[in-house]
C-alpha cells in the first residue's frame, strides 16, 4: 500500500473516530438532558396541580410544605398561590403568607430572575414560572414557582467535559500516530541516507532490505538495483582495465620473446656444431659431452617452444593429439629438473598405477605443464621436501594428482592463480600457470587446487579418458 493512501485512511479512520465518540457523547447527553427535564416538569405539573387543589378547595390545609421536601430534589425551591388581589394565601414558606406583591410585576411563563444578596450558591441560577388559574371564565388567581435548574446544567457541564476528554483521547491517539508513522518512516529514510554516503564513498557492499510495499519499499528496490548496476559497471571497468594492461604488457612481451628466439636458434646452432665437430675429438669424455649437448639442445627447444607458446597465447592452440604413456611422459621430464631437485634437496616419488591407460593428449603440450606443476613444487619448497606423482581412473576420467609439502597458498590466492601475469614470486611474469590451465582446458579437462597454508598444496589435473572428437563420432 502507497505510502499517502496509508495516511489518507489514518486521517480518515481518526476523523471517524472523533464523530462517532462524539455523537455517541451527544445522544447520552441529550438523553440524560431529556429525562431530567421530563422529570422536572413533571415536578412543575405536579406543584401547579396541587397548587390549583389548594387555590379552589375550601379547607385550609396546606400540603404544599411537604410536598417542597421531596420536590427540592428536582430543583423546586419554593411555592406561592396568589388570589386576583396579589396577597400570597398560601405558600411553601409560612412566613411569606399574607403578603402582597402587584401582580403587574409578576412575568407570565418561565423567566430567570436574579438571586438575592447573600443567598443560595454563586453557580445556582433560579427560575421563576407564574401560572394564572382559571376556573371556567373566572380567573381565581396565580401559581409561582421558583425552581433552580443546577440539575440541567450539571448535565450539561458533565457533557462539556466528557467531549473535552473525548476531543484529547483522540488527538492522543491521533499524536501518538503521528509519532509512530514518524519514525516507522523516517528512521529508513534516515537510514537509506547513511547508506547513500556509504555508497558514494566507495563501498557497494551496502543492501537496503526490502520489508514494505510502499514508496520506502520501492525506494529501497531502486537503491539496491542502482548499486547492482554500479557492481557490475566495476566489474566491467576492473576486466577493461586488466585487458589494457595485459594487452600492454602482452605486446610488450611478444616484442620481447620475438627478441629472444634469435638467440635460442644461435644456441641450437652452435650446440649442432659442436656435436658434429668438436665431441668426436674429446675421446673417453664424447658420451658425457654428448649427453650434455643433448639436455642443452632439449632445454633450447623447449624454451623456444614456449616462446612461441608466449607469443601466440592469444591465438587458439593446436593440439597434435596421441596416445602417450604417463610413466613415459615423466621419464622424459623429470631428468631435464633432476639437478635442481637435488640441489634443493627435493624427492619426487611416483605413485602411479602400472595398468594406468594411455593419455590422449599433445605430449609437447604437456610436457610443458607438468615442467611447470613440478617447478612450482620444487619452488614453494626451498628448504626441501617430497613432491608426490599420482594418478587413478576414476569413472571414465584420469586424474593426475601433483602434492607438495612447501609453503601453501593463501585462500585469497587461489582464485587467482591461473589469472595471467599474476605471480607472488619475486621472479617471473605469471603466465606458467595461465598457459597450463589453458592447455588442459583445450584437452576437455579441469584443474582443482586444494592447499594449506604451512602444510602443502594438491594440483588435481582431471583428464577424459578418451578424446572429445572420438566421443563426439
Amino acid at each position: 500500500m502507497k505510502l499517502n493512501a496509508k495516511l489518507i485512511i489514518i486521517m480518515l479512520s481518526l476523523l471517524v473516530l472523533a464523530m462517532l465518540t462524539l455523537f455517541i457523547l451527544n445522544q447520552s447527553a441529550q438523553t440524560a438532558l431529556v429525562n431530567e427535564i421530563q422529570e422536572s416538569s413533571q415536578e412543575i405539573s405536579k406543584a401547579v396541580q396541587m397548587s390549583i387543589e389548594d387555590l379552589t378547595s375550601e379547607t385550609e390545609t396546606s400540603r404544599l410544605t411537604d410536598y417542597l421536601i421531596k420536590a427540592r430534589e428536582k430543583g423546586i425551591n419554593e411555592i406561592n398561590i396568589f388570589n386576583t388581589e396579589g396577597e400570597i394565601i398560601d405558600s411553601s414558606d409560612p412566613e411569606k403568607i399574607g403578603k402582597k406583591r402587584e401582580l403587574k410585576k409578576l412575568e407570565k411563563g418561565v423567566h430567570a430572575v436574579k438571586s438575592p444578596i447573600g443567598g443560595g450558591v454563586l453557580s445556582q441560577k433560579p427560575y421563576e414560572v407564574v401560572v394564572p388559574v382559571i376556573v371556567g371564565d373566572e380567573q381565581l388567581g396565580y401559581v409561582q414557582i421558583n425552581m433552580l435548574l443546577d440539575n440541567i446544567r450539571d448535565i450539561q457541564r458533565a457533557n462539556f467535559i466528557r467531549r473535552l476528554f473525548a476531543t484529547g483521547m483522540v488527538f492522543t491517539v491521533g499524536f501518538a500516530l503521528i509519532i509512530f508513522l514518524a519514525r516507522r518512516y523516517t528512521t529508513p529514510i534516515k537510514n537509506m541516507v547513511e547508506d547513500f554516503k556509504r555508497v558514494s564513498a566507495g563501498d557497494l557492499s551496502v543492501t537496503i532490505p526490502v520489508e514494505s510495499n510502499d514508496e520506502i519499499g520501492e525506494m529501497a528496490v531502486g537503491f539496491n538495483n542502482m548499486v547492482e548496476k554500479l557492481r557490475e559497471r566495476e566489474v566491467l571497468e576492473k576486466r577493461l582495465y586488466e585487458a589494457e594492461h595485459l594487452s600492454r604488457v602482452g605486446q610488450l612481451a611478444s616484442g620481447i620473446a620475438h627478441e629472444i628466439r634469435n638467440p635460442l636458434n644461435y644456441i641450437s646452432l652452435a650446440i649442432d656444431h659442436l656435436k658434429t665437430e668438436i665431441l668426436p675429438l674429446c675421446g673417453d669424455r664424447c658420451a658425457e659431452l654428448e649427453d650434455l649437448t643433448d639436455n642443452i639442445k632439449e632445454e633450447v627447444r623447449r624454451a623456444n617452444y614456449m616462446v612461441v607458446n608466449f607469443m601466440n597465447y592469444g591465438r587458439p592452440l593446436k593440439l597434435r593429439r596421441a596416445e602417450i604413456v604417463y610413466q613415459e611422459l615423466l621419464a622424459k621430464v623429470l631428468p631435464i629438473l633432476q639437478s635442481r631437485l637435488t640441489e634443493q634437496h627435493v624427492v619426487v616419488v611416483q605413485q602411479i598405477p602400472a595398468d594406468l591407460p594411455p593419455l590422449w593428449i599433445d605430449g609437447e603440450l604437456f610436457r610443458n605443464c607438468i615442467l611447470n606443476f613440478v617447478t612450482n613444487a620444487c619452488q614453494a619448497m626451498p628448504d626441501g621436501g617430497t613432491i608426490t606423482l599420482g594418478a587413478q581412473l576414476d569413472n571414465g576420467q584420469i586424474l593426475l594428482t601433483f602434492s607438495d609439502q612447501g609453503s601453501g597458498i593463501s585462500p585469497d590466492d587461489i582464485s587467482r592463480i591461473f589469472q595471467p601475469y599474476f605471480t607472488t614470486k619475486d621472479v617471473g611474469i605469471g603466465l606458467g600457470l595461465a598457459i597450463t590451465e589453458r592447455i588442459i582446458k583445450e584437452h576437455g579437462g579441469e584443474i582443482a587446487v586444494e592447499s594449506s597454508v604451512g602444510v602443502g598444496t594438491t594440483i588435481t589435473v582431471i583428464l577424459p579418458q578418451q578424446p572429445i572428437e572420438t566421443e563426439e563420432l
